[in-house]
């Protein structure tokens, strides 16, 4: 007699069979992928026992892909194949990157940056899809089988749009997503988990593209996020830039091409690595031209070199602070996060703002794919040692634009995620029957000073007074930290929605402004667009008087024209000046003063097209 299998409704009939999961930390510099086994999580291993992948991707001349360590070693012979730190350009335009420093071939477009090399145009999301392919082969070579399912973790600060791209990624590389997971919460599950912690914990987490700083509870399983701040565009890669830029100055080599300044950026980032355990670093390398540099740079000079990068971190850090209404005095521990972390001016600076010594105990490279691997392993519906729940928040307030060009902001930062919140709207104008959705996000209180993410319609809306139509506007952002909105009029149940997939995602200064709420910024970006346009409009009507006075100056006498010279030298004056409201006054009194000649001019163009022409040979 055959025996039955019993099983939860939904769950496997073979509940004793382990689902195959993993967490992966897709990073800037390096990407890791872990699992849980036997109730432990462990990070799994390539065929040469390396854990870290560098997230370098090359595309060969053969039309095959290098990923890893090979494409690594191969950076500065082919800069503009070798694509390195592509994290950062995830989500983003061309106007957020900072092309001077880097030696790829951008496209623009009207969405994400894309990258041309020899295999083509490819985009952020695709290059990390490559890597995400090689942690996935890895993952199911160690485990045996295919992977029912995974968990990425992205920056706490990432964006709509970032976090949109990094789950495009991972659907090109043929993975479930089971959830995004913010890096310091996952670090803090991995190490909550492991040390048995409870209290109020700061995860300061530096890496090779991105700084968070997350302050967490932690209590019987419980892990709740109380703030969040942070830096998308601050790593151990601008530590990196700083060293480069330092070697450029001490050897005075000459412009140096993109080859040259790959190997000088590798050099960098290991003598940055040497002088963690190490008083001096030589730097030694050959360039393209021949040129040999050959300087030492030491842990003083490092640091002096990069104190301000170190202080840059500790702003958002006394952000979260004062958003979570906490003290130095109430954190109990502070856990390091990143690879970046290891440098002892970071540990440094940490120990004397918390007036404690930060916690090291677990590898910072690995720290966030092991608790992504138990979040995964959670997920997929295997039995985990300890009940576990995750309250993460949303860095940045979501709203709608109402009347007068205002921002109503719907769900405030730091909420806890998953929600959904509504609230009700109604009509301008009587017999109103439609209505623009405008989706917002940022903390200032003008449209104009935040990002818009969406726009939608809802219409049928029944022909009413102004004031009488309800309609409920609903937000909703899932665990991943994405979002959706619908709209619904009340009364006739009429409804309109929208998944909020915003093209590329905001650039870390237009974070810092919408978070610094000031509106003298706003006000200084009008005047100055202003002042363009004032400038413009002069220069135009200088360079047509200039050349009406070529073709027709002889229509004036001596004195009608020295009127002119007189009023356009004073516009150019003006123009020197920078004053908008001067170059637009000036602007128009040339233009009162070219009046006349202007009409001269039009009686002779009418001559000289009727010059030897009679009137019955007219076509009128």
């Amino acid at each position: 007699m055959a025996l039955l299998q019993i099983s939860e409704p939904g769950q496997s009939t073979a509940p004793h069979q382990h689902k195959l999961a993993v967490g992966i930390d897709l990073g800037t510099t390096n990407s890791l992928v872990a699992t849980v086994r036997s109730g432990l999580s462990s990070v799994l291993v390539d065929d040469d026992g390396h854990a870290l992948l560098p997230s370098v991707v090359r595309y060969l001349p053969d039309g095959s892909i290098d990923v890893g360590y090979s494409a690594q070693a191969a950076q500065s012979q082919d800069p503009t194949n070798t694509i390195i730190s592509a994290k950062r350009f995830m989500g983003r335009g061309l106007k957020d990157i900072d092309v001077s420093q880097q030696p790829y071939h951008f496209i623009d477009s009207n969405e994400m940056v894309q990258i041309e090399t020899r295999a083509g145009i490819k985009s952020p999301v695709e290059i990390s899809a490559e890597i995400l392919k090689t942690l996935k082969t890895r993952a199911e070579k160690s485990l045996s089988g295919e992977l029912v399912g995974v968990v990425i973790t992205v920056p706490a600060y990432f964006d709509d749009a970032q976090r949109q791209a990094t789950k495009d990624a991972a659907r090109l590389a043929g993975l479930n997503v089971l959830r995004l997971l913010n890096e310091p919460t996952a670090a803090a599950v991995a190490y909550g988990l492991n040390n048995a912690s409870e209290g109020t914990y700061v995860i300061y987490d530096l890496g090779g593209g991105t700084f968070d700083i997350s302050i967490l509870k932690l209590a019987k399983g419980v892990f709740e996020v109380l703030a969040t701040n942070g830096d998308s565009a601050l790593g151990g890669d601008d530590f990196d830039r700083r060293v480069f830029c330092w070697i450029l100055e001490q050897s005075k080599c000459k412009p140096v091409n993109a080859q040259d300044t790959r190997l000088l950026l590798t050099k960098a980032r290991e003598a940055k690595e040497w002088l963690t355990d190490h008083a001096t670093a030589q730097i030694t390398s050959v360039l393209s031209t021949g040129e040999l540099v050959n300087i030492t740079l030491s842990t003083k000079q490092f640091n002096e070199l990069t104190q301000t990068l170190v202080t840059k971190t500790l702003t958002p850090t006394k952000k979260a602070l004062r958003d979570a209404n906490l003290t130095i005095d109430d954190i109990k521990g502070v856990v390091m996060v990143g690879g970046a972390t290891r440098m002892p001016q970071i540990r440094l600076a940490v120990a004397d703002f918390f007036k404690q010594t930060p916690l090291t105990n677990l590898d910072p490279d690995k720290v966030v794919a092991l608790g992504a691997a138990i979040q995964a392993n959670t997920l997929a519906g295997n039995k985990s040692e300890s009940d576990l729940l995750l309250l993460d928040v949303i860095p940045l307030s979501l709203g709608l634009e109402t009347m007068g060009g205002l921002v109503e902001k719907v769900i405030p930062r730091n909420s806890t995620l998953p929600i959904a919140r509504a609230q009700e709207f109604t009509t301008f104008k009587d017999g109103q029957t439609a209505m623009s959705i405008h989706v917002l996000q940022g903390e200032r209180e003008l449209v104009m000073d935040c990002r818009s993410l969406a726009r939608f319609e809802l219409r049928g809306i029944p022909p009413m007074v102004a004031g009488a139509a309800r309609i409920r506007v609903t937000f909703t952002v899932d665990a991943d930290g994405l979002l959706s909105v619908s709209a619904r009029e009340t009364t006739s149940n009429i409804e309109a929605n929208i998944v909020v997939k915003p093209s590329y995602g905001l650039s870390e200064e237009q974070i810092l402004t919408m978070l610094k709420s000031s509106f003298s910024e706003a006000e200084n970006d009008k005047n100055a667009r202003l002042l363009a346009e004032a400038k413009v409009d002069a220069e135009s009507l200088l360079a047509a008087i200039n050349m009406a006075l070529e073709q027709d100056g002889s229509l004036l006498n001596a004195k009608e024209k020295q009127k002119i010279i007189s009023q356009m030298d004073a516009l150019q004056a003006n123009i020197h000046g920078g004053v908008g409201d001067a170059i637009r006054k000036a602007t128009e009194v040339l233009n009162a003063a070219t009046e006349d000649f202007a009409a001269k001019r039009m009686d002779a163009s009418v001559s000289r097209a009727l010059a030897g022409k009679n009137l019955n040979s007219l076509e009128i």
